[in-house]
């Protein structure tokens, strides 16, 4: 079970969502919210890392601008959370990534990114800007920093039917980083990792992407 932990950063204190593994941990990973703040979906998203082995913390990402977000799934959530976003903007959302990195290195130990939708971009930042390896899950806002060149290993993953990351972006993505590893999942849309939406969780690629995320931070941070 994770718990909450204040994390300093340059615009003040953040809270952040914490889970530990039961033994020694393989590393630690920043797990990067979507536009809905560290809700049930995150928390649970980095409990399962922690599971895994790896600790894992969430920091909030809103805080600075509006102090424990989680927003719901409908088009009010959605509308407000991108409002969020772009106050926060990527530049302090890169911060605040790398204030959670500084508090996890505290322990020891490599550490990663994981982020999912609009934190899926900051994932990359994270990766361009930090030097962090990162994991990517249908990160729509990346073509504005496509060129950027990675610094660290990278994953992407991508829904074959997300109409926020069209065939020509995944295309892109392959030209400019062919490094990387990039995955399409056929029948996935936008979201399909996020269990707790039946509209747009898709299991099997859920779960396939989650047994790659696994192995590629096995091998990053080992």
């Amino acid at each position: 079970m994770g718990r909450d932990i204040a994390i300093e950063t340059a615009f003040g204190l953040v809270d952040g969502w914490l889970a530990e593994p039961e033994d020694a941990p393989r590393g630690s990973l920043v797990v990067v919210q979507e536009v809905f703040g560290v809700n049930e979906h995150i928390r649970c998203v980095t409990e399962r890392f922690a599971a895994s082995g790896f600790r894992a913390l969430a920091p909030a990402l809103f805080d600075p601008v509006q102090a424990d977000v989680e927003l719901g799934y409908d088009e009010a959530g959605l509308a407000r959370g991108r409002e969020l976003a772009a106050e926060t903007g990527f530049e302090r959302a890169v911060a605040i990534v790398d204030a959670a990195r500084r508090r996890l290195a505290g322990n020891g130990g490599k550490i990663g990114v994981a982020g999912y939708c609009w934190g899926g971009s900051v994932a990359f930042l994270a990766n361009t800007r930090l030097g962090l390896p990162a994991v990517s899950y249908y990160g729509a806002r990346t073509m504005p920093f496509i060129d950027e060149p990675l610094r660290a290993p990278m994953l992407f993953h991508f829904g074959a039917e997300d109409p926020t990351t069209p065939a020509a972006d995944i295309r892109t993505t392959r030209e400019r980083h062919p490094q990387a590893e990039v995955h399409v999942y056929p029948g996935a849309g936008h979201a399909f990792n996020r269990e707790v939406d039946p509209a747009h969780y898709h299991a099997g690629s859920a779960a396939l992407a989650q047994q790659r995320t696994l192995a590629f931070f096995a091998t990053q941070l080992g």
